[in-house]
């Protein structure tokens, strides 16, 4: 919607429900689709759930409770880390100005370092502006701080030089003070020739593009070392310089006013999934599996499914664990893919009396023809199913779809720490660019998933504290409180029932229901 017209004000607390507990900013609009407030956070479904409490409003200051009363709807951008997300909020300031924002509304730009690698003797600067001037420039950089003891390490891991070269007619007596402190490789005096300082600058270079994990590894064993000798001071120094460079060296992507986030396009997105799999077609309809547990308690799966690269939430299934016992993700995974597909395949057969088991025509092509000949039907299976985990997963669900006589249909395993898209029969991942398209698709239903199967479990877990309440009430027994759970399906609506309706249910005397209901009133 163009901003100036007026829209219906969104439910912020539905939409809320939807917001992954993932790094990124968020855009507040008013009821007129502009923009009025830009943050970031850490944590996007915890910070905005902070500002939608209802609490929030009489706690909040008069700006904050001004803000409040204007928002209408609102936007979230993820990114990878919280550094990404300080550029991006800055980025979006500056673009759109909104009213409610103090900081970045200045023409101050985060700091860039800056090298001109054709000078005779190159250095690194400190810039806050962009010219096209031949130079090279690494950044933005989110922490300044950071940023000018990663240089100062730099200059001095590299030795180069940090004095300008002298005017026409100036003397120069300091220029050699750094090189006596062992700070500098002293090229202007020829200590080195110039072909190996400019072989030092260009390794400094790859240093600031990220590929310093050498040199991470050499700090980190200097630390060591030094706490062994009890050098606690040089060890504690080394510490916070390793941070220091970990912060600066972390890949981050450069957000510029073409690369803006903007809306998500799903088409594109299943292309290039379609393209990067090398599946036959579109995955129009995926399905992604997800298993939450919490120690043995409930364990719990879902379904979700994305048609046309959206969710279609009317196709979300959830399911309680039967068969396994303990901590088993492999077998949970198995459990839930076996009972989702024998189901379709159940009800298909029923629907359908030529898809038979002694049919000699193999399921999936049996499957394709009647939900082409005959779509009323409703027979549907997914173009690509997603089983959140790496290759144990995979392989689980692999066996019941062979069981089944789907192995033809595609699967991936998705794994998280990094990413890696496992494929059946192929012993290495597929790692996904992680500004691809593909990715962000996968992910978006991967966190849908787990999303859903979060919010089962906790169900679960509220209901069953609900119920622990009837074991401290005197005189009811575990296969009584079954009896009264099965009878009232809650233990709210067995607040409202009646000492007679109580008193109905076998194994409970109407002195005994007397008693449950003056304990559930306390």
């Amino acid at each position: 919607m163009e901003p100036g017209l007026l829209q219906k004000k969104t439910d912020l607390i539905e939409k809320l429900r939807d917001v992954p507990h993932k790094p990124g900013v968020y855009l507040m609009k008013d009821r007129l689709n502009r923009i009025i407030y830009v943050g970031k956070a850490r944590d996007l479904r915890k910070r905005l759930a902070h500002y939608f409490m209802p609490s929030r409003r009489t706690t909040a200051d008069l700006k904050t409770q001004a803000l409040l009363d204007s928002v209408w709807d609102f936007e979230v951008h993820l990114v990878r880390n919280e550094p990404e997300a300080l550029l991006l909020e800055g980025k979006l300031i500056k673009e759109f100005r909104p009213k409610y924002n103090i900081s970045f509304r200045d023409d101050k730009r985060f700091l860039l370092v800056k090298v001109n690698v054709a000078d005779p003797i190159p250095r690194f600067q400190l810039t806050r502006l962009k010219k096209d001037d031949g130079c090279r420039y690494f950044g933005p950089f989110a922490h300044a701080g950071a940023l000018r003891t990663t240089l100062s390490w730099m200059r001095k891991r590299f030795g180069i030089r940090s004095c300008r070269a002298p005017e026409p007619g100036e003397q120069d007596y300091r220029r050699c003070l750094d090189h006596i402190i062992k700070n500098c490789s002293a090229p202007c005096i020829r200590k080195v020739t110039l072909e190996e300082y400019k072989h030092r600058v260009l390794e400094a270079c790859e240093f600031l593009e990220g590929q310093s994990q050498e040199f991470l590894e050499q700090l980190e064993t200097e630390m060591k070392t030094a706490a062994e000798k009890l050098d606690f001071e040089r060890a504690a120094e080394i510490r916070n310089m390793l941070d220091d460079l970990r912060r600066t060296t972390k890949p981050t992507r450069r957000f510029t006013r073409g690369s803006l986030p903007s809306t998500v396009d799903p088409e594109a997105d299943l292309r290039t999934l379609a393209d990067a799999l090398l599946l036959p077609a579109l995955p129009r309809v995926m399905e992604c599996f997800d298993i939450s547990n919490i120690s043995t308690t409930h364990v719990v799966a879902s379904m979700v499914c994305f048609k046309d690269g959206v969710p279609d939430k009317s196709n979300y299934r959830r399911y309680r664990i039967r068969t396994v016992t303990g901590q088993d993700d492999f077998a949970s995974m198995a459990e839930v893919v076996r009972r989702r597909y024998s189901r379709i395949l159940l009800e298909n057969r029923e629907a359908s009396p030529d898809l038979s088991e002694f049919s000699q025509e193999p399921v999936e092509e049996a499957v394709k023809r009647i939900s082409e000949n005959h779509p009323e039907r409703l027979v549907r299976l997914p173009n690509l199913i997603i089983v959140d985990g790496g290759k144990g997963q995979l392989n689980a669900a692999c066996r019941e779809l062979q069981r089944l006589g789907l192995s033809e249909l595609p699967i991936i395993g998705l794994a998280k720490e990094f990413e890696e898209v496992y494929r059946p029969g192929r012993p290495l991942p597929l790692q996904l660019p992680n500004d691809s398209g593909a990715l962000h698709l996968l992910q978006r239903i991967r966190d849908e998933a787990h999303r859903f199967a979060n919010s089962y479990h906790q169900l679960l877990m509220k209901k069953r504290i609900a119920e622990s309440v009837l074991d401290e009430c005197p005189g009811v027994s575990e296969n009584r409180k079954q009896a009264l759970l099965a009878k009232f399906g809650s233990v709210e609506r067995l607040r409202k029932a009646s000492v007679e309706e109580i008193a109905s249910v076998a194994g409970i005397s109407e002195k005994l229901a007397e008693s449950i209901v003056r304990f559930l009133s306390r």
